[in-house]
């Protein structure tokens, strides 16, 4: 149902309606209200410097000279998509609710981005990162369990922190992953990988609590025996590299990185790839057809470089992914 909002309703009021609707309907992560936040609030400072009081009267050329007074200030082309990108959402939810009747933000074109390509590990620094840990040390035994998990299956950190313990099917060798937007996913975990989470789990503190009567119990933990952040990982991630002798600069989405581009040289497939992500788009992907998840299968047993399944034909994990979809 439309909302109401009169004259004397402010810009930045109803930006903190907008921002409710995304935490409580749209159900954002924390990571994405805060660059809402951030963008949206640079509009309210920008129509209180010109004295705009109502969102009606933001038109394409007061967002114009905002995006060149970032611009001025040094704001990156990338930054600079984003915030028009985060304007072009908000007022397509006022015109949703009546607030207003046109999306200025779609008139403004957004400064063309130099595409960077993604850091990554070469194939034999990866299996450097994971292999020739022999110590009992069970924040090791831990880390490494991490390590494998982001680079067999290709997580986002914030996808690896949220998982239980319930998530992950060793038997059929998938877990379930919650992405962006809510979506969830069922996506392959490596031999080496799934080993390596066993080991952890011996030494997970509440792992012989996880029943079908308890509350989700979180997959990593932390020393004090809490969910891990994402800080705690990337920090370990670094200290992984830095024992294996790789770059100090590593961090857990170049492990995610290179399972794509390693799993991308080897099959050719980038749409399988494309899922395996949880992408909705993936810029390099302009095959949109329906995925062959049989052909999904061979191609993740085949290519990706820790998967080490036994036979060449189908698996019963990505039987039960085909299944399931």
């Amino acid at each position: 149902m439309p909302e109401q909002a009169d004259h004397c309703t402010t810009i930045a009021a109803i930006v903190e309606r907008y921002l409710d609707y995304l935490a409580h309907v749209r159900r954002a992560s924390l990571h994405t209200l805060a660059a809402y936040r951030r963008d949206l609030s640079k509009l309210i400072a920008h129509c209180q410097q010109q004295e705009i009081n109502s969102i009606t009267a933001i038109d394409a050329e007061q967002l114009r000279r905002l995006i060149a007074h970032r611009h001025r200030l040094g704001t990156s082309a990338s930054s600079i998509q984003r915030m028009l990108s985060s304007y072009r959402s908000f007022f397509k939810y006022l015109i949703r609710n009546e607030l207003c009747q046109i999306n200025p933000a779609q008139l403004v074109q957004a400064p063309k981005v130099e595409r960077k390509l993604p850091k990554l590990l070469d194939v034999d620094d990866s299996q450097r990162l994971l292999d020739s840990h022999e110590e009992d040390d069970p924040l090791l035994i831990r880390d490494l369990a991490i390590a494998e998990l982001l680079y067999s299956s290709g997580l986002r950190l914030s996808e690896l922190t949220q998982l239980n313990i319930g998530d992950l099917d060793i038997n059929s060798k998938l877990v379930t992953v919650l992405g962006k937007g809510q979506k969830s996913r069922q996506v392959p975990v490596g031999r080496l990988a799934c080993k390596a989470i066993q080991r952890w789990l011996q030494h997970h503190p509440q792992a012989a609590m996880e029943t079908a009567n308890t509350r989700p119990l979180p997959l990593f933990t932390s020393r004090r025996n809490q969910r891990i952040s994402a800080r705690s990982v990337q920090s370990r991630i670094k200290l992984l590299a830095a024992s294996q002798h790789l770059p100090q600069h590593l961090h857990p989405h170049m492990l995610r990185h290179s399972f794509a581009t390693h799993l991308l040289e080897s099959s050719g497939d980038l749409r399988a790839v494309q899922e395996m992500l949880g992408h909705a788009n993936l810029s390099s992907t302009q095959i949109y057809t329906h995925v062959d998840f049989q052909q999904l299968a061979k191609v993740y047993d085949q290519a990706h470089p820790r998967a080490e399944r036994q036979g060449g034909g189908t698996t019963a994990p990505l039987e039960k992914y085909k299944s399931d979809k």
